[in-house]
């Protein structure tokens, strides 16, 4: 799809959520415009039902499917299968990172931390869907740093029961960090501190 088309966009189905993974969703975007999300089986979105902003503020809604096979639950434990949390919490930053680059940020996605996360229910083999809901509380764009920023607040529900929330969670988008021509040792090839 042409760049327009992306930011005007207020739903993405699985397809197009891989193919942003992949770098391949926006024919005619900007060399800057590197952010991607992981590619399966990292990918914790399969679809964004709803995506909004009203000025510095914005609305999001994705889903995921539960899969019997999921990587995780074959080690994360033996006899005692559950996704781990922490995975519940990358989803948030990954459409953090998603909604950064809808809004028209460019650079390559990291999370950037959180405040309070609490968990109060479990994802296991036999649920259906993970859905999030986050509330961005801030969009900024730095452009002194040549970077942006989405703060949020959010909830994870599985099977429509809530069982995770997460307060302030930030992803930001960095421009001049990502390293295309890895396994190359080249300039981007040692992480350290970002800016």
């Amino acid at each position: 799809m042409k760049y327009a088309e992306f930011l005007a966009r207020d739903r993405f189905d699985q397809d197009e959520m891989l193919s942003f993974a992949w770098g391949r969703l926006v024919e005619d975007g900007s060399p800057e415009m590197t952010s991607q999300l992981p590619v399966p089986p990292m990918l914790m979105v399969d679809r964004v039902v709803e995506i909004s902003r009203a000025g510095r503020k914005g609305h999001v809604v994705a889903e995921r499917d539960v899969r019997r096979d999921d990587w995780f639950f074959q080690c994360h434990f033996t006899q005692d299968p559950v996704q781990p949390g922490c995975l519940g919490l990358d989803g948030v930053w990954q459409l953090l990172g998603f909604f950064c680059t809808w809004s028209g940020g460019l650079g390559s996605g990291r999370a950037l931390g959180c405040g309070e996360v609490e968990f109060f229910g479990q994802i296991r083999p036999h649920n259906r869907t993970v859905r999030y809901e986050l509330d961005v509380r801030r969009y900024s764009v730095l452009e002194k740093a040549e970077s942006c920023i989405a703060i949020a607040d959010a909830t994870v529900f599985v099977d429509d029961e809530p069982i995770y929330t997460v307060k302030s969670a930030k992803a930001g988008l960095f421009k001049g960090i990502a390293y295309p021509d890895y396994p190359a040792l080249s300039e981007n090839a040692r992480g350290g501190k970002i800016g």
